[in-house]
């Protein structure tokens, strides 16, 4: 894993500041987190209005909430959501009244499995509420009366979401995805949030070939907002105008639309090897550069087929739209115990996590940025080297041999249907000494994209 760096621990601060905010699909926690996101790296916030038709959903109402409490005759608050945001199911509509317990515990969810854990628990689009607490404070109520209030509102008003657009050489796009909806949960949500808001700096320090877009949006509903919002911009086409028809067997996946690449990023800081989840394609581009990055850099990692269930990956991948969007994360979707808990709090991520899932981001758009097809402007029998002075060019490098290597595979490959991860792939060479080996031979004219 990576060294803890500067950028880990400003990362690390971003979800320490984002942790006491209660979020939700929509609401005033989305905005305020949106704000401190914006002082990092300038956004353009959309608020969507409730009612508004987006693909088969619609825009629900707006929920915020003030207060809530369980309290006992004397007034002592047993479960406070003051102490944290996971103690209210998200989505309760608003109560106020005085009950037993027996009434309370139809409403009240723990986890008996982990007892001094507080769950995570939504009611989105059903009308209902409650509370979350660890079990040890349950088994600690007596039998009697509680008061018990919640301070919310569901009323019309606006799902919010937020982009970043970093320039690029060409308008093809690639999209980045993080979810801003879930509450204190320091991994299933900020860690994402932190790794893409960096990420976006540095490719920002630099002019990238593609234009990366970064979405900060709700899970699920905010994806499908932003697509049905984008439909032009994603493949082309008004989704309204119906179901695409389905490809011929061979035929290339549809590419009439401006996004080319993404990735959604989540569970983004804690201690596990990273995985990378496959677009539903599952040969993507983005694909074969995240198995290849994964793979030369020796880091521990697993690569998982697509599945319809997980993140936003599973909206951008949707048969409609099929674009080549995967997942990074480190340990994925529901696989580690603390997933949904009051367990995944600050002391469950790192600065080290971060950074390291930062680096592999950045490794791989290096590769997507590089990755061409060139066509050998030269192609009956080897072209002279020495004489146009590449040889020559290269002196002092550590691995003249292996680039003048790759100049040979470059070369050779260059067809027109190779690119240069086909050559890394198959020569074996590293994909930024073929990188540097192309450059030099378009360089001199041996060589066009």
């Amino acid at each position: 894993m990576a060294p803890v760096t500067e950028i880990g621990q400003e990362m690390y601060a971003l979800v320490e500041r984002l942790y006491p905010l209660c979020r939700s699909i929509t609401g005033d926690g989305v905005r305020a987190t949106l704000d401190i996101v914006g002082e990092y790296i300038p956004l353009q916030t959309h608020e969507v209005p409730t009612g508004t038709q987006v693909l088969d959903w619609t825009v629900p109402q707006e929920w915020n909430i003030r207060d809530a409490y369980i309290a006992d005759t004397t007034g002592h608050r047993i479960v406070d959501f003051a102490a944290s945001s996971l103690h209210v199911l998200g989505y309760s509509v608003p109560v106020s009244a005085t009950m037993p317990l027996a009434e309370l515990r139809e409403h009240l969810h723990t986890l008996p499995d982990h007892p001094s854990w507080v769950p995570y628990r939504t009611s989105y689009y059903k009308p209902d509420w409650g509370f979350c607490l660890a079990q040890d404070t349950l088994d600690a109520m007596p039998d009697g009366e509680y008061e018990v209030r919640i301070d919310s509102t569901l009323a019309d008003g606006h799902l919010t979401y937020a982009e970043h657009v970093v320039p690029g050489q060409v308008p093809d796009e690639v999209i980045v995805s993080c979810h801003v909806c879930h509450p204190s949960l320091a991994n299933d949500n900020l860690a994402g949030i932190a790794v893409a808001t960096f990420l976006a700096r540095a490719l920002a320090r630099r002019t990238p070939y593609y234009t990366y877009r970064f979405i900060f949006a709700p899970g699920t509903i905010g994806a499908i907002t932003w697509l049905a919002r984008n439909a032009e911009r994603v493949n082309g086409a008004s989704p309204a105008l119906g179901a695409p028809p389905g490809r011929r067997l061979g035929e290339e996946p549809r590419a009439g639309g401006r996004v080319k690449h993404g990735l959604v990023l989540a569970c983004a800081g804690d201690s596990g090897h990273l995985t990378y989840k496959q677009s539903r394609r599952g040969d993507a581009e983005i694909d074969r550069v995240m198995r290849h990055v994964l793979t030369a850099s020796e880091r521990p990692h697993r690569v998982t087929e697509f599945t319809p269930y997980g993140y936003d990956e599973r909206q951008f991948c949707s048969p409609g739209f099929d674009l080549g969007v995967g997942s990074l994360s480190r340990t994925p979707y529901a696989g580690y115990p603390e997933y949904h808990t009051s367990a995944d709090n600050l002391d469950f991520v790192s600065p080290e996590a971060m950074t390291d899932t930062l680096a592999v981001c950045r490794e791989a758009f290096a590769v997507l940025d590089r990755n061409r097809q060139y066509v050998n402007l030269s192609p009956y029998g080897e072209p002279q080297l020495g004489r146009r002075g590449l040889y020559d060019a290269l002196g002092g490098r550590s691995d003249t041999k292996q680039t003048q290597m790759a100049m040979l595979w470059v070369l050779s490959l260059s067809d027109g249907e190779h690119s240069l991860l086909d050559v890394a792939e198959r020569s074996g060479l590293p994909f930024d000494t073929v990188a540097v080996a192309a450059d030099a031979l378009h360089g001199a004219g041996l060589i066009k994209a």
